[in-house]
Formats: C-alpha cells, structure tokens, sequence
C-alpha cells in the first residue's frame, strides 16, 4: 500500500525560531518598550520591526488559508474605508493596517502583530449594520495598538524556549481537514493568531469602542456585535467555536460594553449605525447565504469525519454557488479524503480557474496529482504554489518528494535540505533525513559508545 505523506504540523522556521530564542536572552534594559496605549514601559522581546516581518511573511499564507480575499472590490474597498478611518484615530496611526473581507465561511476575524485584518463572509453574515462592523475592527485595531501579540510571545518566551510555547490555535480546518486534504499544514501564520487572554479581550473591548468613537462611529455596535456571539453560542457553538478560541467571549465583556455606553458614550446614541450603506456593501454576501450555510454544515461534518454528508452539504452549496471557489475547494480535499482523486483534481482545476490569483487551489491540485502518481506534474503546481507564497515547509517536502519519486536524487535532496532547514523537527524530517542519509548528503548520527566502568 502506497503510504501518503501529509501534515498536521509545521514548525516555526530555524531562522526565526533563532532569532526570537536568542530575543530571549537579552537584559529586561534593551527588552524594554513603551507601551503605546498606556505610556508605560515594559518588558517587550519582539521589536515594531519584526512585527512588521512577522505580518508580512505569515499574513499572506493565513489569508490564503481561508481562501483569499472575496472576488469582490466594493465590499473590499467598503471594509477599507471604514477600517481606514478608524486606524486613524489609533493610538498607532502609521502602522501599515491593510483590511479584508476573506472568502471563509467561519464566523471569525483576526489580525496580525502589524495591522493585517481579515473579517470572514461567515461573520459579516451575521452582521446588520456598519457599527458593528466598526466594532470588530476596531476591537482588532486594539489588539494592534496594545500590542498584545507582542506581549504575549515575550510572555511564552520567557517561560520556555519551546516553539510549542510560540504556537496558538491551530485545530479546526488546518488541523483535521485543510491541513490534511490540501497538504498545507500548520500554516506559519497560526503561531501570530494568539489566544488572547480575557485581560486582553477586555482592553481591546474599551480600545475599540474609543477609537470607532473617535471615527463617527456609534459604539453601540459593541454591544450589539457581542450580543450575536452570545446568541450564536447558545443557538450554533460549533459556528463560533474558532473564534472564541482566540477571543474568549464572556457575560463580563459585554456588561462592560453596556457600562461604557451609559458612561462614556452617552451623546453618541442619536449616531446613525449606518444599516442601508452596510446592507447595500454586503449584499453580495447576503445573496450567497444558502452556499455559506451549506459550507458550514460540511465543515462541521468534515470535522466529524462524517465525509458523506460533508460532500452533500458542498454539493449543496455548488448548487447555490456554482463558481465559489471556496465551495469548490472544500469540495475538492472532501474528496481528496474519501481517495476520490479525479473529482478531487476536477474541482480544485475549476477553483484555480474562477480565482487564479489565489494560490491554494495550486496546492490542492499538486496533492490530488502526487495521490494519481503525476509527479512531474504535481511538481509545477507546487513549484507554482511557492512561488506565489514562499515560506510554506510543506510545499517544499512535496517538491523533495516528486522528485524522489522520479528519481532525481539532487534536486530531492537539495529540497529535503532546504525542508530541514527550515523545519527540523517537521513532521516529514523522520522520512527526509533517512533519504539524505541513504543518498550520501548527510552523516548517520553517532550512536554514544558505553563508558567502560
């Protein structure tokens, strides 16, 4: 039986892993920054500078991990405007913020350590007007300002030098079902999507609300956008289960939303929560909401391992939907778990065909064609796939392994080489370092010789 080489893990980069070890030993003196929101200094390991790097190697992989951004430019520009405008009235208002709406079903929003914000179709689903969506920003635009990734990585830092420590949530789709249909893995951009503690998630709160407040906005929205995740979780958890991981959800939260309101934010209740601009914006979302339901009940059926009925439900979806491309590629790893190849390969070329820009279906389709032996083949998809998004260890294990199986010895090991460097303790480096031994590229490790007494 043929073995089949997918990953459920990807490790932090040596280089990085390095760099921010080495971050970790320096006095609390040098380690110090201020605070941007509260003026204070404290202890803080990793730089503006390499925030910056940060969000800019890994947020372009975690986007395409959810599908890219929508094949939509008014509802993208529209989520531009209103983030724009409140970034500028942040306490970090040069930060490079860059807004999105990401074709994800899930209901969810991030961002990274520098500004790079995406807001999933599933949650401006259950949005109903523009504060609300002020809210979400402007609650992510906090994160940015208080720099609590930051925080938080010095944090796992000083605790161990671990690279677990450095991880987040990584489950859901990358885990059972993206990582291990598409090959992608643990896509890099995971390790910056902290899990936020409740002190944080309470700052955030209050950040928002000043800044969507500062930017005409009614914070109202706050409140409300906390009321549809409370309702969500009691009606529909496993939709909001991605997002509380990160973003802990709590009655306290949203008390203090409601307090703030009656406090702070008393002469803002007449501000329009601007419904008809939000409305006419997403409409286009609104009109794929049969699809988006359907991709979400065969996510949840894919978690559960439950392929029939996932592929029923995306079925489902096409027929809302014919040309989504993220119903298209949840279709395509569907089969690709059931060993339906062909189909899987079908649809992934359809995908990459309604978005050509966004490299995942690329990834799928090199997966589909390395399972149906079309190595050479299967190489330029991934080849493809790199080139477009650099960085992923995964993609350079699949390139290592076509041409293995072709049996080009120097150009499999010279991408085994480069896979080890940058993940050596990858999930694949057991398979890799048995090849470069065997071939001659590397030493077989020394086995220690028992001391005679």
């Amino acid at each position: 039986m043929r073995k089949s080489y997918r990953s459920e893990f990807f490790t932090i980069s040596r280089r990085d892993f390095l760099l921010l070890s080495a971050a970790s030993a320096v006095s609390a003196a040098t380690g110090c920054a201020t605070n941007p929101v509260s003026g204070r200094r404290q202890l803080m390991l990793l730089s503006e500078s390499k925030e910056l790097e940060l969000d800019q190697t890994w947020a372009p992989h975690q986007f395409s991990a959810d599908y890219g951004a929508v094949q939509d430019d008014q509802l993208n520009a529209y989520i531009s405007l209103v983030g724009d405008g409140i970034a500028a009235e942040t306490h970090r208002p040069s930060m490079p913020y860059n807004f999105r709406a990401l074709n994800a079903t899930c209901v969810n929003a991030y961002t990274f350590p520098a500004g790079s914000i995406g807001v999933a179709r599933g949650l401006l689903l259950e949005m109903n007007n523009e504060s609300q969506l002020a809210a979400v920003l402007g609650h992510e635009l906090g994160h940015v300002n208080a720099r609590h990734a930051a925080r938080q990585m010095t944090k796992n830092l000083l605790i161990t030098f671990g690279v677990l420590a450095l991880t987040s949530y990584i489950e859901h789709e990358n885990k059972k079902y993206a990582g291990l249909a598409a090959g992608l893995g643990m896509i890099g951009g995971n390790m910056l999507l902290c899990r936020y503690s409740r002190a944080n998630e309470r700052e955030s709160d209050s950040l928002g609300m000043e800044y969507m407040t500062r930017a005409n906005h009614n914070p109202k929205g706050m409140a409300e956008i906390m009321e549809i995740f409370i309702k969500l979780q009691k009606e529909k958890p496993g939709v909001v289960d991605l997002l509380f991981s990160t973003h802990p959800m709590s009655d306290e939260r949203y008390s203090n939303a409601q307090d703030e309101l009656r406090t702070k934010y008393t002469d803002t209740s007449s501000r329009s929560t601007n419904v008809q601009r939000y409305m006419d914006h997403t409409a286009g979302i609104r009109a794929q909401s049969a699809a988006i339901k359907e991709m979400q009940n065969g996510s949840d059926a894919m978690m559960e391992e439950k392929l029939d009925k996932a592929e029923s439900h995306f079925a489902a979806a096409l027929k809302h939907a014919p040309s989504d491309y993220t119903a298209l590629l949840m279709m395509a790893k569907c089969c690709l778990a059931r060993k339906q190849i062909s189909t899987a390969l079908r649809y992934a070329q359809e995908a990459k065909s309604v978005y050509s820009s966004e490299p995942q279906a690329m990834h799928v389709m090199g997966m589909a064609k390395t399972e149906s032996l079309m190595y050479d083949s299967a190489l330029d998809d991934f080849t493809s796939y790199e080139t477009a998004l650099p960085g992923n260890p995964n993609t350079i294990f699949y390139k290592g392994l076509c041409h293995e199986k072709m049996n080009h010895v120097s150009q499999s090991a010279s991408e085994y080489q480069r896979y080890l460097n940058e993940a050596p303790d990858g999930e694949f480096a057991e398979h890799v370092q048995k090849r470069l031994i065997e071939w001659g590229y590397m030493a077989p490790p020394q086995t220690e010789k028992k001391q005679s007494k």
